[in-house]
């Protein structure tokens, strides 16, 4: 079985959110992962300036520190940057969106994620104002 859907999430502030209720909420809204017994759930996001991973999901400082260490080890206003055009932290996006990665993929297992406990799906917002981000999310499974 496979089955795909895509979803906008709604727009977010700079830096590392918790998007794991919104993406099982999509999910069990259109009834897509319940009856599965072993399977996988493949998240893609379909832009090139916040990416999409996997952390500690119980303390929020992780992902202040998340933010504070991208900010630090990809720099705004860097001289040798030739992408500009968009403000002084696009290229800083592109570079952390492509370090992060695009996509994560998830077992699923008797119809839930099957993630450890204190795992989370991380939406990596780079940019200072971005619209909405849209996820495809693929089901494959039995």
């Amino acid at each position: 079985m496979w089955q795909q859907i895509e979803i906008t999430l709604k727009s977010k502030a700079r830096g590392f959110h918790l998007i794991t209720q919104e993406i099982e909420q999509a999910l069990y809204q259109h009834n897509q992962i319940s009856t599965l017994k072993a399977g996988l759930l493949h998240i893609f996001i379909k832009h090139s300036s916040a990416s999409i991973t996997i952390n500690e999901n119980a303390d929020p400082t992780v992902r202040a520190d998340m933010e504070s260490h991208f900010n630090h080890f990809v720099p705004e206003r860097a001289n040798y940057y030739l992408h500009t055009y968009e403000g002084d932290d696009d290229m800083p996006a592109h570079i952390k969106a492509s370090t992060l990665g695009s996509s994560v993929t998830i077992p699923i297992t008797n119809g839930e994620l099957n993630m450890g406990i204190w795992q989370g799906i991380y939406l990596g917002e780079h940019r200072n104002s971005a619209s909405g981000r849209s996820l495809v999310l693929t089901i494959s499974g039995e």
